[in-house]
């Protein structure tokens, strides 16, 4: 059980830095507008998206929120890597480090979800 618990929480602060924090620093930057602009996403795609990332990981890292409130957390953490990963996919092509790092993004989300299923049992 104890390992569980750290498997929890050091893959669910890692999504929490990478799309909470990291996200709430770099979301409104040029480079973040340019990224979404060139995936060929609407301007305001970008805002929704750091916005709706900012509030989940939020979600995830606060012990207290359980049940249903953070399945949906995990569930809109995981179409979004799914279609970040189709988007760079079909833009840059599969075998860019966008895509790849995708793979990556799912192994922390999957490491998150499982160990908190399994913690919760």
């Amino acid at each position: 059980m104890r390992n569980l618990k750290i498997t929890y929480w050091i893959s669910t602060s890692l999504l929490f830095l990478f799309e909470g924090v990291l996200v709430a620093l770099t979301g409104h930057t040029e480079m973040a507008e340019e990224g979404i602009n060139h995936l060929g996403y609407p301007y305001y795609f970008g805002s929704h998206l750091a916005i709706m990332k900012i509030i989940g990981s939020i979600i995830l890292i606060v012990p207290v929120i359980k049940g249903r409130i953070k399945e949906w957390a995990y569930a809109g953490f995981f179409f979004d890597f799914v279609w970040a990963t189709i988007s760079h996919g079909f833009v840059d092509g599969w075998a860019h480090g966008e895509t790849l790092s995708m793979s990556v993004a799912f192994l922390v989300w999957g490491l998150s979800y499982y160990s908190y299923h399994k913690a919760i049992k």
